[in-house]
């Protein structure tokens, strides 16, 4: 049986995870959802001797360094690898298109720009991802929760994948070349018409327009808007043969609305 090993088994490895299974794989991982605990050395090495694919959604930890490579590093040779970056790596361009020949590790995200790096220079297939999105955790849920914000910036843009669209990447990608891989929808846009259309969708008034301080964001959420870029994805389109069935927010966000319509028809016919 082929077998993948996969290392932070959450939101989008789960869904790849699933994907494999489907296409035959039996998957190994380790996570808040995984198989094996990380730091279970003993059996996380017997596990990826097996394993002929490697991923890895870990991202760097709190002083830069990639705890998988760390922990891992020797147990990788001869493995086909894989890393779900982000397009943080390319910094800010003042909403300019950026593709796989960008620099990176300008921005703030400097770790993971050397984890991306330091994954490419061992020959893996490196996935910059942009804002993820899908069931359970999208636009639709900060609406309805109240915590939804349309901020005043003019001229900011930003791109975003539904997860399933980085799921096909990934399989897509499963015999590709080496390297770096965008995987983005092919809209990049401010994020207040996507929280408009969310707002279409639900029958809901949009909050109100409010600038940067007056919001009251997180740190974690202002520094989202400290950079502004569309990322394009026509290398994984050349390349890989991808697609992205969801190719603007539109159709990702009705997706989504869907999704959890028939989830909570069938959760209300299986109540007794």
């Amino acid at each position: 049986m082929k077998r993948f090993f996969i290392f932070g088994l959450g939101y989008t490895a789960s869904r790849i995870a699933a994907s494999l299974e489907a296409g035959g794989w039996e998957v190994v991982s380790t996570g808040g959802e995984g198989t094996l605990r990380f730091d279970d050395s003993g059996n996380v090495r017997m596990a990826l001797a097996d394993a002929s694919h490697v991923l890895s959604s870990v991202p760097p930890g709190g002083e830069g360094v990639d705890p998988v490579l760390e922990a891992y590093g020797d147990a990788l040779d001869g493995k086909e690898l894989f890393y779900l970056s982000s397009t943080g790596v390319y910094g800010d361009t003042g909403g300019a298109w950026v593709d796989e020949t960008a620099p990176t590790g300008t921005g703030r995200r400097t770790a993971r720009a050397e984890a991306d790096t330091a994954w490419l220079g061992l020959g893996g297939r490196v996935f910059r991802l942009p804002g993820i999105y899908g069931p359970g955790r999208s636009a639709l849920e900060r609406v309805r929760e109240g915590k939804a914000h349309r901020i005043d910036l003019p001229g900011q843009v930003f791109s975003r994948v539904h997860v399933d669209d980085i799921v096909s990447g990934v399989i897509a990608a499963l015999d590709a070349a080496p390297g770096a891989y965008n995987l983005s929808d092919d809209l990049p846009c401010s994020q207040n018409l996507v929280i408009e259309e969310a707002c279409r969708l639900l029958g809901m008034a949009p909050p109100p327009l409010q600038g940067l301080d007056e919001a009251g964001l997180s740190p974690m959420a202002r520094a989202f808007y400290a950079e502004n870029r569309r990322v394009a994805n026509g290398k994984a389109k050349r390349l890989l043969g991808w697609r992205p069935l969801y190719p603007t927010y539109r159709e990702g966000l009705r997706a989504v609305l869907a999704d959890g319509q028939a989830n909570h028809q069938m959760a209300r016919r299986k109540e007794p």
